[in-house]
């Protein structure tokens, strides 16, 4: 029974990589229609690292977040933080307007602000 349910959590894992893929490959309907070879092993290759700057993203602010629940003194059950993932992409801008402020411009080696915990 615990190997099908580490080969399920496997599996989903690797549809939920895919579900970021394909959202952020809207552009021409998720098609790839360059003609040359080498053009759609470009294409491929940025959505790739596209996907992994999130899953990078979120990485690093899970890690922010849980450290700083745990600086506020709040308990965290550390058997809960292996159903955590960093596919997510709802807080992602994926189409619309992009604004570039320089005024919120982050220096190398700070982070943005994390959002305030709602009240309880």
């Amino acid at each position: 029974m615990e190997l099908r349910r580490r080969v399920h959590a496997g599996l989903n894992k690797g549809e939920a990589r895919n579900a970021l893929a394909r959202a952020v490959f809207f552009y021409r309907l998720g098609e790839i229609r360059d003609r040359s070879f080498e053009q759609q092993r470009y294409r491929a290759s940025g959505l790739n690292l596209v996907t992994a700057a999130i899953v990078l993203w979120n990485t690093v602010y899970l890690e922010r977040a849980t450290s700083a629940l745990r600086g506020n003194g709040t308990a965290l059950d550390d058997t809960l933080l292996q159903y955590l993932s960093p596919l997510g992409w709802e807080h992602i801008n994926l189409t619309g307007d992009y604004l570039w402020r320089s005024s919120a411009k982050v220096g190398a080696g700070k982070f943005r602000p994390l959002r305030p915990l709602p009240p309880a």
